[in-house]
């Protein structure tokens, strides 16, 4: 598809994305990623999707690429509209599909503080917008590794493109979505499994030092799964047994 000059999604990232896991031709979770697009299109004050349509889109974006391990975007704009911010009374957003390569993660990560920081009191903080230029500074202060972000309050939010969980005590622990934390699909996953299998976890409020004392640390995203962190800032990381009990 080509996207014309006016849209609002190039202009003003005025729209929302979804990023899911395809293998063999499968699109995993799918109903959790079009429920959160649906969510996040009435936080925007944009029509909700039409499921069937985007499903197809996916599809179509797998079979051409034809890849056993994909990364598929589904993208939704507001559409087109005129100069300036005032969307036109009737958006007719544009959505359309992409599928990408996506190795498995070898090994696991390493994780770097970075200044960059996520704004909690912005709505889109807690959505898959468009506008993702944070996370791209980020991931690129990073130089190479994972990027940690922490909110203007100082407090732990997520990585560049994953959430982030530590454990302590033999307790799970993560981010509140009120620091500025996208609810992300495998995370809402692994806490639900660690629950099911009666592990304590905690979405909490915490600076950066709570990671000091930590006994493991991983991300979690819908393309890499669970994944470990074995370096933080350059200090090595142990793998709590915890880790393999909810991957």
């Amino acid at each position: 598809m080509t996207v014309p000059h006016d849209d609002r999604g190039l202009l003003l990232g005025d729209g929302l994305f979804e990023t899911l896991l395809a293998r063999g031709g499968a699109l995993e979770h799918w109903e959790a990623h079009l429920a959160r697009l649906a969510a996040g299109c009435a936080a925007l004050g944009l029509p909700e999707p039409d499921g069937a349509a985007a499903r197809r889109l996916c599809e179509r974006a797998i079979e051409d690429a034809a890849l056993s391990r994909a990364a598929v975007r589904l993208t939704l704009t507001a559409g087109s509209g005129g100069r300036g911010l005032d969307r036109p009374i009737q958006a007719q957003t544009r959505m359309f599909a992409t599928a990408a390569a996506s190795p498995a993660p070898v090994g696991p990560a390493a994780l770097v503080t970075v200044t960059v920081r996520r704004n909690e009191h912005s709505p889109a903080s807690r959505l898959k917008t468009l506008s993702y230029l944070d996370n791209v500074l980020a991931r690129r202060q990073a130089g190479g590794a994972e990027a940690l972000m922490l909110n203007t309050a100082g407090e732990l939010a997520c990585a560049a493109a994953a959430n982030l969980f530590w454990v302590r005590d033999g307790r799970l622990l993560t981010p509140a979505l009120d620091c500025g934390v996208l609810e992300g699909i495998m995370r809402g996953l692994v806490i639900a499994r660690a629950r099911a299998k009666g592990i304590a976890v905690e979405e909490v409020r915490a600076g950066r030092e709570a990671l000091d004392g930590a006994e493991s640390l991983f991300l979690t995203n819908s393309l890499i799964g669970v994944r470990p962190v074995s370096m933080l800032d350059g200090r090595a990381v142990a793998e709590s047994p915890l880790v393999a009990l909810v991957s």
